[in-house]
């Protein structure tokens, strides 16, 4: 039940009706758009909201539903179905396009089984008659024309009228050359008068040919003849047209005899197409205004979330302005939710979204809000928005609005959704505060949900000490004191009266003036609010701070663990290098004593020989001792920047820190440890200069790099290409998160990016940004 009637208006449900209805191709879909209300069967609306929601994917992410004609053959069959009637050429071949597009949609359903089950539902049992085509194109070609040869008769008929007319040309242009050698015609060549082929004679050689004038031209030195011996000819043409025209009535007759059986078939098929039509452009709407199927359930409640105003949305589109989103929700905790804040700030069209995307989730339509928005069943509506004042009735703007109190109050229940614009104004606040009041606390009783705006303190007091009501405000700039549009739950709002009226420039001592005829109680809450809302926002910042700070704590400590592990990994190849040489060596001293001592034997312990192999086994023993480089002397205390030569190599990097003894150096793209007492300081003149450009192109790269890489508006692959550019240059550098910015849109470019980022084994954890800043449309990548 809505009520009042006029709520679609007001809410902009008709205005939505009307833009569905300009993507409908037949005048049939709009009829059924026309039909469109808001339904209390959660299953029918389900069914709907899937139907809309499938048609939208093939739409977006399928090939074209083949749907080129959409033509009414509920009236044609109709017609067919009365008894000695017939459908003419034209009607036979909407009937023909009409049967084509219906079993090529069935057959575009039946290649992808199982994909869409409530589309497929459309056309579920209905049988597929494929003979009533065959029965058509038997007889109208796909020019919409009859076929010279639908029967026997027809072939002969149209074969005399080709020889006729072939016989009559031939006899006039004889009769008209020699007329012309004469020189009896006018300029001009035969041309047709009353649908006869006629000569052009000068008006004073009329008498010199025989046969029937037809018509003279303007001045009348014309006359256009039609000769004698070519009257009879066209006499017969005429005759076989009209036995053609009698053959081709019989033809039509019979094939719509034919076809008056399977008229109750041709009105389901009808109907198919109509409700395709339908279903198409709720999904086509649904694209303009970026819509997705929300949560549905068969209790009172509404969760919304990131919602937008279609109407408003589109309007925004056009001005190149982007719509801020609104989170709200309504349930068995916080059932209604009281809205105060300045004028202009969004409290009406805040309220507006709430209704008109209730009503379009309960008429089957896709809404703009995030997939996960919850969207219960209301079975009544009850809206108060707007001026009703009538001079018929006699009733004021106050009066109105009593008179829908009064049906709220009556009629109201746990399932009924109100949604009140202005609650209380239209005559004096001092006794319009405390009704509003009255009647709020009445709705509450009754367990009803829905939302209300008000500037009237009473009502913000009453909902912040009450049980099942909930405070909420539109949130307003106070430095640069314009509104942000962004509903806050769980705190009132100050109406700004004084600072808007000083920014608009009222004079000074007229805001004193003012100032001092509210009450210092009023004051004292306006105050209040106001100071909340600063310090909200302060919190606010400085919690951006912190998380800012965080971030960067993060990625100091994620390079830490990267160097500490370059460090570990130094260690254990040097000590592995190591113990493989210090086998290498007594491997080899091993098998020189060997060989010396069997040298011994074999001169028999001969005093010179055995002197002289034993002088050779020093020298050997000697060249494969390892002995350490002489660690040459440090002039100088090594700083972080100094240039560094590793004394076992001729390898030179820059110190970047250090650490005890220890320092850590950058060696081109790559960090290593090493022990003060390993390396040498060098000068920057004896630095290569390929080393020291590497080493300021990668200082420069890493400056200037930033982990924060947009992608919106971007192709899939294109995203992707420059993500993993982005992504390859953080993990070198050592950086520990990289945020994308790739926007919210239908979620497409999200999931394809969080997916090919799972594939990388240096991801961590992939986290949405928070609501506040971006939401699902920002995604941090936390490298391991």
């Amino acid at each position: 039940m809505l009520y009042p009637t006029n709520s679609v208006d007001k809410l902009g449900f008709t205005e939505v009706k009307e833009l569905i209805k300009t993507h409908c191709l037949s005048i049939m879909g709009q009829q059924m758009v026309d039909k469109i209300q808001v339904m209390h069967n959660h299953d029918l609306i389900r069914k709907f909201l899937h139907q809309a929601s499938e048609f939208k994917n093939i739409l977006q992410n399928d090939a074209p539903l083949p749907i080129h004609h959409f033509f009414d053959i509920k009236s044609l069959a109709n017609k067919a179905k009365i008894e000695g009637t017939f459908l003419n050429e034209e009607e036979f071949f909407q009937v023909q396009a009409s049967l084509s597009t219906v079993f090529a949609v069935i057959s575009y359903f039946n290649e992808r089984e199982g994909q869409y089950p409530n589309l497929e539902a459309l056309f579920e049992h209905l049988p597929i008659e494929k003979i009533i085509l065959k029965h058509i194109d038997r007889v109208i070609d796909n020019k919409g024309k009859i076929r010279p040869n639908a029967s026997r008769e027809l072939m002969d008929i149209t074969g005399s009228i080709a020889k006729a007319e072939q016989d009559a040309r031939r006899k006039i242009d004889h009769v008209f050359k020699n007329a012309t050698s004469s020189g009896w015609t006018a300029d001009g060549s035969l041309t047709v008068r009353d649908g006869r082929l006629c000569i052009p004679l000068l008006a004073e050689n009329k008498r010199k040919l025989k046969g029937f004038i037809h018509d003279e031209s303007a001045s009348g030195q014309t006359v256009y003849m039609e000769p004698e011996e070519v009257f009879s000819l066209n006499n017969k043409i005429r005759d076989l047209e009209f036995e053609r025209r009698r053959e081709i009535v019989k033809i039509l007759t019979a094939l719509t005899d034919e076809l008056r059986p399977y008229v109750p078939l041709l009105l389901s098929y009808h109907g198919l197409l109509t409700k395709l039509d339908f279903v198409r452009a709720k999904a086509l709407f649904a694209i303009d205004i970026e819509a997705e199927m929300p949560v549905t359930n068969n209790d009172a409640g509404i969760k919304l979330i990131n919602a937008r105003h279609p109407l408003l949305m589109l309007s925004f589109k056009k001005e190149q302005k982007s719509v801020v989103p609104l989170n709200v929700k309504i349930d068995e905790t916080d059932r209604v939710v009281v809205v105060s804040g300045p004028n202009a700030g969004g409290k009406s069209v805040c309220m507006k979204t709430v209704g008109l995307l209730q009503m379009m989730v309960q008429a089957g339509l896709l809404i703009p809000a995030h997939e996960s928005s919850e969207i219960g069943t209301f079975k009544q509506i009850f809206v108060d928005i707007g001026d009703d004042q009538s001079i018929e009735s006699d009733l004021s703007t106050y009066s109105a609005h009593l008179s829908k109190m009064k049906m709220f109050v009556e009629q109201a229940n746990g399932k009924t959704l109100i949604l009140i614009d202005e609650f209380g104004t239209g005559t004096d606040p001092q006794f319009g505060g405390p009704i509003a009041e009255a009647v709020l606390e009445s709705l509450n009783h009754k367990k009803v949900k829905g939302m209300v705006t008000t500037h009237y303190s009473n009502l913000k007091i009453f909902a912040s000490n009450t049980e099942g009501l909930e405070n909420a405000s539109m949130l307003f700039d106070n430095v640069k004191m314009q509104p942000q549009y962004i509903l806050e739950v769980g705190k009132p709002g100050s109406s700004y009266a004084f600072e808007i009226a000083q920014k608009i420039g009222l004079p000074q001592n007229v805001l004193n003036l003012a100032r001092n005829k509210i009450s210092a109680g009023q004051k004292k809450v306006d105050t209040l609010l106001v100071d909340l809302e600063r310090d909200k926002k302060e919190f606010y910042d400085a919690k951006l701070a912190f998380e800012k700070q965080q971030r960067k704590v993060n990625a100091l400590q994620a390079e830490n663990e990267k160097l500490k592990a370059y460090y570990e990994e130094n260690k254990r190849t040097l000590i592995s290098e190591a113990k493989q040489e210090a086998k290498s060596i007594i491997l080899n001293a091993n098998k020189l004593v060997e060989n010396t001592i069997s040298e011994i034997k074999s001169a028999q312990a001969d005093k010179d020989v055995t002197k002289n192999l034993r002088e050779k086994l020093n020298n050997e023993l000697a060249k494969n001792t390892v002995k350490p480089a002489p660690l040459k002397p440090v002039a100088d205390e090594i700083k972080i920047g100094d240039w560094v030569k590793l004394n076992d190599s001729e390898t030179t990097g820059q110190v970047m820190e250090i650490a005890r003894d220890n320092l850590i150096i950058a060696i081109g793209d790559l960090r290593t440890v090493a022990k003060k007492n390993r390396v040498h300081k060098v000068s920057k003149k004896e630095v290569p200069k390929e080393v020291r450009r590497s080493f300021s192109s990668q200082t420069d790269s890493v400056a200037n790099f930033s982990p924060e890489i947009d992608v919106r508006g971007k192709r899939g692959d294109e995203a992707l290409y420059e993500i993993e550019r982005y992504l390859d240059k953080a993990i070198m550098m050592g950086f520990g998160t990289l945020k994308i910015l790739h926007g919210k849109g239908d979620g497409i470019l999200r999931k394809l990016i969080r997916e090919y980022l799972r594939k990388y084994s240096e991801v961590d954890r992939m986290e949405d940004e928070h609501a506040d800043r971006g939401g699902d449309g920002i995604t941090y990548v936390y490298l391991k």
